[in-house]
């Protein structure tokens, strides 16, 4: 399935994240789930080609250069001269709301990439740009031919916003779920996707279509359920918590670093693989959660594989 370089194909949006400060004033922040993904990626170690489109703008230029310096690959990035999109965040106590300024922005004119994918060892999708047009047509296309050359990789990472249609966006979502061979999702994107259905038996019964399912719990740990069924769970990583902002990011980027280095479909992996995959991730979760922002730059690849082993082995 991989070479013996694996690369990772991120599509969706880099946008800015307006963060309150104590003063009250907005300290403007790079952000947007793929791109915290495709940063995250390269921060470990895990060969990262970012597909979006970033803006001509100063803040544009901030988003260039938040992911050049990660070492993140821009060559099938397009650029437009409209604006870039802006996420207003709102943190609180179970997480952080958000309010998104995105209409007519270059962070959602994507471009479809159909061709060439089985040259990735996995493609991700996720985010706002699965369900803002223009881009949801382009992210779904993509999605569409991933699942069948490679491995498809989702975050649903359901975001609710005045702006936009619910039901839409939690038809898309699903349907992107149901073509990936790996779903990451909290429990409150389980709840809102299958309403009615607990979000423990909603990744049990997508895992049964031969995925690899994967469920944050927040402070109570994930799950991970294989195709047979199986459940497999981990605590948290115990941490002084600064801010969740990128958490859920920084755990995908850190499995998806681990599965490229598998070099195996997710629902071919053994537990132990699997075990060390969620190990991986949490500590990067955690890892972010105790600093302010969403970036993996202060914390190095060597530090989350080592921790990943370390409590493997407990």
């Amino acid at each position: 399935m991989t070479g013996p370089d694996p690369r990772v194909l991120v599509v969706g949006e880099a946008l800015i994240d307006l963060i309150p400060a104590p003063d009250g004033s907005l300290t403007p922040s790079p952000g947007g789930a793929p791109a915290n993904v495709a940063a995250g990626l390269s921060r470990l170690g895990t060969r990262a080609v970012f597909a979006g489109t970033l803006s001509s703008d100063a803040l544009g230029g901030l988003l260039r250069r938040r992911m050049t310096d990660a070492g993140v690959d821009l060559t099938h990035c397009g650029e437009s001269d409209r604006p870039t999109a802006l996420a207003v965040a709102s943190p609180q106590p179970h997480g952080t709301r958000y309010d998104f300024h995105h209409q007519d922005t270059a962070t959602f004119r994507l471009t479809p990439r159909t061709d060439g994918l089985d040259g990735f060892s996995t493609v991700y999708v996720g985010g706002l740009a699965a369900v803002v047009d223009p881009a949801a047509g382009a992210v779904l296309a993509t999605a569409r031919a991933a699942a069948r050359e490679t491995v498809l990789a989702v975050d649903p990472n359901v975001r609710e916003d005045r702006s936009l249609d619910r039901a839409a966006v939690l038809r898309r979502l699903r349907e992107l779920c149901e073509l990936a061979h790996l779903v990451k999702a909290s429990d409150e994107d389980m709840s809102l996707l299958w309403p009615g259905e607990a979000p423990e038996a909603a990744c049990r019964r997508l895992a049964a279509g031969g995925r690899l399912a994967v469920l944050t719990l927040g402070a109570r740990g994930s799950v991970a359920f294989l195709p047979d069924g199986r459940p497999l769970r981990i605590p948290a990583v115990p941490v002084e918590v600064v801010d969740t902002i990128g958490a859920g990011d920084a755990f995908m980027a850190a499995l998806l670093g681990g599965l490229a280095r598998f070099g195996r479909s997710p629902a071919d992996l053994a537990p132990a693989a699997v075990l060390e995959l969620l190990h991986r991730a949490a500590t990067a979760a955690a890892a972010v959660c105790a600093q302010a922002g969403a970036d993996l730059s202060g914390v190095r690849q060597s530090e989350v594989r080592q921790s990943a082993v370390r409590q493997s082995a407990v």
